[in-house]
């Protein structure tokens, strides 16, 4: 992990991320925020860092300060996207941060970011002295099962034309931001068929 320089430039608003999750996800009191303030820290990983490896247990749950972030799959030997995450987002496997079991996929950073890192013991420390740190973990929970099941539905039901489509008028930016490898198995085409899409539709 680099960029200690990018540290000492978000050391001094961590307080005002702390406003913006709140913001965000759901409303926290003072005295919150300023514990939450002492139970994080700025973490700044490297492009191409990999923050959670398959089968790891892993206890920490990562915000997006700047920069972004994939969960991915490897099944036989196929790399599949699951999950990216931008600027003002939460990520962390799911069910090694919540259940303490082995990840089952990896998390990866796309870009050199600026993550505001919050490990599973101080967040259930928060939970228990908080309750609307509770309900903000609850919210983000609620925000990613969301997505998950969003993108289920569009890969049973939609064209791969339709799906793209989402995809860049939620992000408009993102084939600038995540490899179009990634792109095409997040939604569950092959990047061949995925270029034919974008071939045809720059003709438009």
């Amino acid at each position: 992990m680099g960029c200690t320089s990018a540290v000492s430039q978000y050391s001094m608003n961590k307080a005002e991320v702390i406003n913006h999750i709140s913001d965000s996800y759901s409303p926290l009191t003072p005295t919150c925020k300023g514990d939450l303030l002492n139970k994080s820290r700025f973490v700044t990983p490297t492009k191409n860092t990999i923050l959670v490896k398959e089968k790891q247990y892993s206890d920490k749950s990562f915000y997006i300060v700047k920069g972004c972030a994939r969960a991915y799959y490897l099944n036989d030997g196929k790399d599949i996207s699951d999950w990216f995450a931008f600027e003002g987002d939460f990520i962390s496997s799911i069910q090694s941060f919540f259940l303490g079991v082995p990840s089952p996929h990896y998390i990866e950073v796309l870009e050199d970011s600026i993550l505001l890192e919050i490990s599973r013991e101080s967040a259930d420390e928060l939970s228990n002295k908080h309750h609307d740190f509770e309900r903000l973990t609850k919210n983000v929970a609620i925000k990613t099962m969301l997505q998950q099941q969003e993108r289920i539905v569009a890969i049973q039901f939609q064209s791969a034309e339709q799906r793209y489509q989402n995809i860049i008028s939620l992000r408009s930016d993102i084939t600038q931001r995540v490899p179009l490898t990634h792109i095409a198995s997040y939604i569950g085409i092959t990047l061949e068929t995925l270029s034919r899409i974008r071939k045809s539709q720059s003709r438009i």
